[in-house]
């Protein structure tokens, strides 16, 4: 006896046209995603998130790096005009200096010595070494001014220009420095006050 009925058949008949007909289907899906470059829709959809989660990331970096570069030069812009005005009215450090100069000189001239070598090793010296110690603060302020101003000209170029007070501030900074080595350089070579001569 045949165990199969006829409606069997017939269902099994069917099943297997089914069959055929979801792998064909499953077959022109795959050539599908194989013309659409290999992705499906989803697959699509998610690569293009994270391109532009990728895009956003890198426009936080520069914006980052921007403000920091900003941050960066009204610092120095603050610090070049600090420094010149600094050179103009001198430092502790130049009078450190001074005094350790005229210590020097006072030892030298103990053991007796004319009055224009007294002059020269005490008070002449001091005077100098302080001229000298306000004059790197001024070339100091000089340089850092210079640099705050040209730095927008080198490396990628910024999506906003630089501040105008931060400018503004630079060249204040560069005009003091520039005052102060003048100064410093006339103390230096005794050509605002010469150094007191004696009689004879």
């Amino acid at each position: 006896m045949n165990p199969k009925t006829p409606e069997a058949v017939a269902d099994g008949e069917k099943t297997t046209d089914e069959t055929e007909t979801l792998t064909a289907r499953e077959t022109r899906q795959h050539d599908l995603d194989e013309a659409d470059g290999g992705t499906a829709p989803e697959e699509q959809a998610a690569d293009a998130e994270d391109t532009e989660a990728t895009d956003d990331t890198d426009d936080t970096d520069d914006t980052d790096e921007e403000t920091s570069g900003r941050l960066a030069a009204a610092s120095a812009a603050v610090v070049s005009a600090g420094l010149g005005v600094v050179a103009l009215t001198g430092a502790w450090s130049g009078r450190v200096a001074a005094e350790r100069e005229t210590l020097i000189g006072q030892i030298k001239t103990s053991s007796g010595s004319s009055a224009a070598q007294q002059i020269n090793e005490i008070y002449g010296d001091a005077w100098h070494a302080t001229a000298l110690v306000n004059g790197l603060f001024g070339l100091l302020a000089l340089l850092v001014g210079t640099y705050v101003l040209v730095r927008p000209a080198f490396g990628a170029p910024a999506r906003q220009p630089q501040a105008g007070w931060v400018r503004a501030v630079a060249r204040g900074g560069i005009a003091l420095g520039a005052l102060g080595v003048l100064i410093a350089v006339a103390m230096y070579f005794d050509l605002i006050v010469a150094l007191p001569t004696t009689a004879g």
